[in-house]
C-alpha cells in the first residue's frame, strides 16, 4: 500500500502529468460544450468581433435581442485581441482558444517567483477542476488570471515595460486588472513605470481606431460604456459577490470604494515590507480577491481569479491553523465540487451557492484570513 501511495504521490508531483490531466478535462468540456452547441460565451466573442471588422456595433439593442438578450461587454480593445480566433471556424476557434489559454495560465503557476514555483504543481491541482469549468464556459476570465501572475512574475523578473503592458492590456478589455498598477509602488523607478502605464493604455485604446477611424473612436467607447451600464441595470448582480450578503446591495458602492480606500491605506501604511517578496504576494492575492468579491457581476468560475491568488498565500504562510485548512478544503468544495454537475447535481449546488451563498460566505472569511495574516506578518 505505501509503494502504491509513493507513486500515486509521484505521478501528481509530475507537472507535465498534471499539465496533461488538465488539458485533457479542459479540452473534454470544450468538446462537449461545442458538440451540444451551446458555447454562448464563444459565439458571443466571435460574432461581436466579425461585426467589429464589418463597421458593426456589438453594443447594439439589436445585437442584444439577436443574442438571446446577451450583452457584450468588452471593449473594441478586445475584438482586436480576439480577431485570429474570430474567423476560424467555430471549432477549430473554440478548441484553439481554450487550448492557449489553460497554456498560459498552467505556464504563468509553473513560473510563479521564489518558493512557489516549488509549490506550483499542487497550486494547479488545487486549481484544476474551476479551470475546467471556466474553459467549459468560454470565460475570458483564464485570461485575466494568467495576466495577474504573467505581470507579477514579469515585475519579479524586472521586466516592468512588458508586465505593465499587460496589466493595461487586461484593464482595456476587462477592467479587472488595473488594480495590479498598484504594485507597481513595490518596484523600482515606480514613475517611469507609471508612464509606461500611461503610454501602454494610450496605445491601446487607440487601437481599435484601424477600423473606426479616429473621429469614430470616442462614439464606440461610448457605446460600450453605454453597454455596461445597461447590462448592471437590466441583469443585475450574480449571486458570486458580497453584495448577494442580505442588506449590502443598496449600500454596493459605498463598500467597494471603501473597502479599496482601506486596503490603500494599509498597503502605504506597510511601506517598510514593500521589499519583501512574501508581503508582494500577499499583497497580490487580496487584490486578486477583491476585484472578484467587490464585483459587480461575478459567477462560480470567475473565483479562479480569487482563489489563484488564495493558493499563492496558502503556500508562503507560515503556518496553518485547524481553522485555516479546514476552510481551505470548504472553498475547494464549494468553488470546484459544487458547482461541477457531474460531481454534484444541480439542484443543491443552486440551494448551496445560489439561495443560502455558502460560497460566497466561506470566501469572504478566506478574504479576510488573507488580510489578517499579510498585515501580521504571518
Amino acid at each position: 500500500m505505501t509503494a502504491n501511495n509513493n507513486k500515486l504521490k509521484q505521478f501528481f508531483s509530475n507537472p507535465t502529468n498534471v499539465y496533461l490531466i488538465g488539458l485533457i478535462l479542459g479540452m473534454a468540456a470544450t468538446c462537449i460544450e461545442l458538440a451540444r452547441g451551446r458555447a454562448e460565451n464563444l459565439r458571443d466573442f466571435r460574432d461581436a468581433t466579425q461585426l467589429f471588422w464589418q463597421h458593426i456595433s456589438a453594443y447594439s439593442q439589436e445585437y442584444i435581442d439577436a443574442h438571446h438578450h446577451r450583452f457584450f461587454i468588452y471593449s473594441p480593445v478586445f475584438n482586436i485581441l480576439f480577431t485570429p480566433f474570430a474567423f476560424l471556424p467555430r471549432w477549430i476557434s473554440g478548441i484553439l482558444w481554450n487550448f492557449c489559454n489553460y497554456t498560459l495560465l498552467f505556464a504563468a503557476i509553473r513560473n510563479l517567483p521564489g518558493q512557489l514555483k516549488d509549490k506550483s504543481t499542487q497550486i494547479a491541482l488545487y486549481l484544476i477542476l474551476i479551470i475546467t469549468e471556466s474553459l467549459f464556459c468560454f470565460q475570458y476570465n483564464v485570461v485575466v488570471c494568467y495576466i495577474f501572475l504573467w505581470a507579477f512574475i514579469l515585475l519579479e523578473k524586472d521586466r516592468p515595460f512588458w508586465a505593465v503592458l499587460l496589466i493595461m492590456l487586461s484593464a482595456t478589455t476587462k477592467i479587472y486588472g488595473i488594480v495590479e498598477i498598484g504594485l507597481l509602488f513595490c518596484y523600482p523607478k515606480v514613475w517611469r513605470n507609471m508612464g509606461y502605464a500611461v503610454l501602454c493604455g494610450l496605445g491601446l485604446l487607440l487601437l481599435p481606431a484601424m477600423m473606426t477611424g479616429f473621429d469614430g473612436l470616442i462614439p464606440w467607447y461610448m457605446d460600450w460604456f453605454g453597454a455596461l451600464s445597461n447590462h448592471h441595470e437590466t441583469t443585475g448582480t450574480y449571486p458570486s459577490i458580497v453584495f448577494a450578503i442580505p442588506g449590502i446591495l443598496p449600500y454596493m458602492r459605498i463598500f467597494q470604494a471603501s473597502v479599496l480606500l482601506i486596503l490603500m491605506v494599509a498597503f502605504f501604511a506597510m511601506k517598510d515590507r514593500w521589499n519583501d517578496l512574501r508581503f508582494r504576494i500577499q499583497a497580490l492575492g487580496v487584490l486578486m480577491g477583491y476585484i472578484i468579491l467587490f464585483s459587480e457581476a461575478s459567477e462560480p468560475h470567475t473565483y479562479v481569479i480569487a482563489l489563484s491568488g488564495y493558493m499563492m498565500c496558502w503556500y508562503i504562510w507560515r503556518e496553518h491553523t485547524l481553522f485555516d485548512k479546514i476552510m481551505f478544503w470548504v472553498v475547494f468544495v464549494l468553488f470546484s465540487i459544487i458547482p461541477t454537475d457531474v460531481l454534484c447535481p444541480a439542484k443543491v449546488h443552486y440551494l448551496i451557492n445560489n439561495t443560502l451563498y455558502f460560497n460566497v460566505y466561506s470566501y469572504t472569511i478566506v478574504w479576510i484570513t488573507m488580510i489578517w495574516k499579510t498585515v501580521k506578518n504571518k
